[in-house]
């Protein structure tokens, strides 16, 4: 599908929009997969075709270095990186004098065609990827949801849903339970399907929810895997009880979520860091690597920071909604408003971004996700009269790139090369795709965003590519990019 959009608007998406080749289905020896599953020639150029890109004069940049160079790629892969290369008359010439030569983005937190709280997210594999396109994120790592339990009917059931993909794409794998199958299932991901990357939810009581006993063996089978252990950390009991209570006092609308704890106000990121805490302990104690997801609040970064200190190995991710929002919004006198912000954890009072942010430029924390798992207002609206019906999440997958540039570049805290990092390289690395993925390199996959730094656009809901309604970054500023006509499909 093309956008009506502007293409000022956006990024250059080179790679998997020009150049990518080798469409594959998911592979008994890999986590990830190529684009065009299904779709044929309509995601990408023809494989009997060859491509030959040279891009010009731009300041390429690493996560550890930059420098101005040309970047020249030939059928997706890049073929070479240094100053005053020749090419002839066949090889198309862009010029990027003045701009950043950049790794694509890859969001390694998403949940795409997901069936949720009585619905279904609203993006599914084409549309949230379309949205990641246009956003500068070429590649993204969606978490399969087992099936009554079932992580290989989970899987096949995921892989029938990215048959839709247009880019890139990995999977970690969710256990939603606990008992000899799914441990056996769960050898079967690492040593058949590629998949090594597993999480456990300790919110959600009554459905995703495992109690701590069960996450310890799960935790002990990760480390016998060589599998990364990736947690939901939030007491999820006290959750339940908090929610409990809110709507015995007749609070039901969505600052009821924020409200959800026993002790009330705020006092719910304390229920973050406590099962933070609790869950660093027990991967230290069998000693298995933990990551943990969406770091919301400073109780868990602390928590976090100490563990790191005391050299446990501690995975640290914030995502863009904790980075720039703040709680105020759940407390809007219009619903819809206020709902579009329910995401679990919840987002934070004011102070508390700032302090991820901190985190995040002093390598306390290490990579931004998003936790894009969008509902329109229709579907929010399940929970008018009781929040706790409310589908949580919050889209983030098209904005992501954007603003971590405004909120950490520009404002000074991080370098154009840490941004590479904590959008790209970090994630490449942890997830076992680097240097194929994350990097400007010869060798490397010419996943390619090109950014000018003196231009911006408006984010709207108006103008985004996901099919939300709604969108809670609206009104916030990205930055843009010419993108010319080099034949061939654009998600623009």
């Amino acid at each position: 599908m093309a956008s009506s959009s502007s293409p000022q608007r956006l990024f250059h998406l080179l790679s998997l929009i020009l150049l990518l080749f080798a469409f594959c289905s998911i592979s008994e020896s890999s986590q990830f997969c190529d684009a065009g599953i299904g779709y044929g020639e309509s995601c990408g150029v023809s494989s009997s075709s060859s491509t030959k890109l040279l891009i010009k004069g731009g300041t390429v940049v690493n996560a550890h270095e930059m420098e101005v160079a040309d970047v020249y790629v030939e059928d997706g892969i890049i073929v070479a990186v240094r100053p005053n290369i020749k090419v002839g008359d066949d090889v198309t010439v862009l010029d990027a004098t003045g701009k950043f030569v950049m790794p694509g983005g890859i969001d390694p937190h998403t949940h795409l065609d997901m069936e949720f709280m009585g619905s279904g997210t609203i993006d599914d594999f084409f549309s949230g990827q379309a949205a990641a396109l246009a956003g500068g994120t070429t590649m993204h790592i969606d978490f399969v949801i087992p099936v009554n339990g079932s992580l290989l009917s989970g899987l096949e059931a995921y892989e029938k849903k990215s048959k839709k993909s247009c880019m890139d794409y990995g999977f970690h794998m969710a256990i939603t339970k606990w008992d000899e199958v799914v441990s056996k299932e769960m050898e079967i991901m690492v040593n058949e399907k590629g998949i090594n990357s597993f999480k456990f939810f300790m919110a959600y009581k009554g459905s995703f929810m495992i109690n701590d006993e069960l996450l310890l063996q799960a935790f002990k089978k990760c480390k016998s895997l060589g599998a990364l252990a990736m947690v939901h950390a939030e007491n999820g009991d006290a959750v339940y009880e908090g929610q409990r209570r809110m709507i015995e006092l007749g609070i039901t609308g969505p600052e009821g979520h924020a409200l959800s704890s026993p002790q009330w106000l705020n006092f719910r990121k304390r229920l973050e860091g406590e099962a933070t805490a609790r869950a660093i302990k027990l991967a230290g104690f069998v000693n298995t690597p933990l990551y943990v997801v969406h770091v919301m609040s400073i109780d868990a970064m602390e928590e976090i920071s100490k563990a790191r200190k005391s050299g446990l190995k501690v995975i640290g991710e914030p995502v863009v909604s904790g980075l720039v929002l703040n709680d105020s919004w759940l407390w809007d006198p219009d619903f819809i408003t206020a709902a579009k912000y329910v995401m679990s954890p919840p987002i934070r009072a004011a102070g508390h971004g700032k302090a991820l942010q901190a985190a995040l430029s002093m390598g306390t924390l290490q990579l931004v996700g998003t936790d894009h798992c969008t509902f329109n207002s229709t579907q929010k609206a399940l929970g008018i009269d009781d929040f706790q019906k409310i589908p949580n999440g919050v889209n983030g997958i098209e904005e992501r790139m954007h603003l971590v540039w405004d909120t950490m570049v520009e404002s000074g805290q991080i370098s154009v090369t840490d941004y590479v990092r904590v959008t790209s390289t970090e994630c490449a690395r942890i997830f076992n795709i680097y240097p194929r993925k994350g990097a400007i390199r010869a060798g490397s996959d010419a996943d390619i965003i090109i950014l000018n730094p003196n231009s911006s656009f408006e984010i709207s809901a108006k103008s985004h590519h996901s099919r939300s309604d709604t969108n809670v970054y609206e009104g916030w500023r990205g930055k843009e990019a010419t993108a010319p006509s080099l034949g061939g499909p654009w998600w623009l």
